[in-house]
């Protein structure tokens, strides 16, 4: 099963599959980064932006806020939950907009979405064209090199008279640009179970090797993913936030 088609098969339980997601302090720990290197604007477009929670975060913060996604079903459910927001369906990669913005964030990982070292490069030089002078393009991104392909997130939610049971993990052979996002989802009730497997390819990269491919672009800050205090990388974790300033 495609990406696209597992998404877009459970993207009614896409916010139950995220309910431990704290949207409101991811958004406003960008925001904060925002105060600090950004140019003051407050036009924002949501990479990968799925049922578009971070843009209803953005939005009631006073954010001109718009999201782009590959998937339709979950646009669909982003105009619904924000309706004075533009959505539209679009690769990342290679996405176009109207009017230049000062801020574009990829939450959830969603850069490594572009599964091969050309694609994100395509998808940085998107964000650049995309911004005005001084914007800033916000993301997170798990480093290749630090994988454990035996660790996963797990967890559960119920939902009328349905449990369902979500599993996560990345896996990388240890050589290439290719890793993947394994997920598991279990959908269980007092007739049947139902469960969907999926393996899908993402871009594997190093962050020595991201800096390298951002910094004809932009000018590149690398912060803890902790989005409860503003820390640099420690040049250890597996784990940042990318903060980078348009070139």
């Amino acid at each position: 099963m495609s990406v696209n088609a597992l998404y877009t098969d459970l993207s009614g339980y896409y916010d139950l599959m995220c309910v431990d997601i704290d949207y409101q302090a991811q958004s406003n720990a960008i925001r904060r980064l925002h105060q600090i290197f950004g140019n003051g604007g407050t036009t924002h477009l949501d990479l990968a932006c799925g049922t578009g929670p971070h843009v209803r975060h953005f939005i009631d913060a006073g954010y001109t806020s718009s999201g782009l996604d590959i998937n339709q079903p979950m646009l669909d459910i982003a105009a619904k939950r924000c309706p004075e927001a533009h959505f539209s369906l679009q690769d990342m990669s290679t996405f176009e907009i109207n009017e230049p913005l000062d801020l574009i964030t990829c939450f959830l990982y969603s850069i490594h979405y572009n599964d091969g070292i050309e694609k994100l490069t395509a998808c940085i030089a998107s964000a650049q064209r995309a911004l005005n002078a001084g914007g800033v393009f916000y993301f997170n991104a798990v480093d290749k090199d630090k994988i454990d392909n035996g660790l996963c997130v797990k967890h559960t939610a119920k939902q009328a008279n349905n449990t369902f049971t979500f599993r996560s993990g990345w896996h990388y052979c240890g050589h290439g640009e290719r890793q993947s996002l394994r997920l598991s989802i279990e959908k269980t009730n007092d007739e049947e179970t139902q469960v969907w497997n999926d393996e899908h390819p993402m871009v594997a990269v190093s962050f020595a090797e991201l800096s390298a491919l951002l910094a004809p672009y932009f000018e590149v800050h690398v912060f803890e993913h902790n989005y409860d205090t503003i820390s640099p990388w420690d040049n250890a974790s597996g784990n940042a936030i990318f903060a980078c300033v348009r070139r």
